[in-house]
């Protein structure tokens, strides 16, 4: 079998020296480039057309999920497997976005590695124990439903979820403890907003989107 062949891109020389030595004292594995940053990891995986690339993340210039990105647009084949040491929510799955494939926590021993390698070459996702309990929590929690009407605002909709429910600006006001005044001023806000004529049209629109059951 021909060997894997890797491309290394991290900012820190001695996880660089570091990691290629690890490889490179396992079998099937090839260390055919090296980068500081994320413009030259992109480069040096132009050049070398590797089997994979381990990318690490805060790096100067441009970080490793925007060299991801660059990779998976223009070499869609290459996986890329993420290495680093951060793992909160918006690093992983910014990573995902960018089209990481995989991604392990710096401290990963050499098997988690040799393994995570081969699974993303093989075309698998694979992620760190700690990362992929977190992916796994975020898919099992349904998306938020989105509020109605996101041009108003919180209690612009309060308002219109009161008129679409019958209510009267006098009721409207006791229920919100506001003045009429500042409930007509709301609700020629809401008329401005949706682009209606009147309240019978606003309480049509507001029915339609779920609103008026207060």
């Amino acid at each position: 079998m021909s060997p894997i062949r890797v491309v290394l891109v991290d900012d820190h020389p001695v996880v660089l020296g570091g990691l290629r030595a690890l490889l490179e004292s396992l079998p099937d594995f090839e260390v055919v480039g090296t980068a500081t940053d994320g413009e030259a990891g992109v480069r040096e995986v132009v050049l070398t057309k590797p089997d994979v690339v381990l990318m690490d993340i805060r790096m100067p210039g441009i970080d490793g999920l925007e060299a991801t990105r660059r990779i998976r647009e223009s070499m869609s084949g290459i996986p890329v497997l993420m290495l680093t040491m951060f793992d909160d929510d918006d690093t992983v799955f910014g990573a995902m976005r960018a089209g990481a494939q995989g991604y392990l926590l710096k401290g990963a021993d050499q098997a988690e590695i040799d393994r995570a390698i081969r699974a993303v070459v093989a075309g698998e996702a694979i992620f760190s124990p700690g990362v992929a309990q977190r992916v796994l929590g975020y898919f099992a929690v349904p998306p938020p439903v989105a509020e109605p009407f996101p041009e108003l605002t919180a209690r612009e909709r309060e308002v219109l979820d009161l008129m679409a429910a019958g209510e009267r600006n006098q009721a409207i006001a006791d229920r919100l403890f506001l003045s009429p005044k500042t409930v007509a001023n709301h609700i020629s806000s809401i008329f401005v907003k949706l682009a209606v004529a009147d309240r019978s049209a606003a309480i049509v629109r507001a029915r339609r989107e779920g609103l008026g059951g207060s």
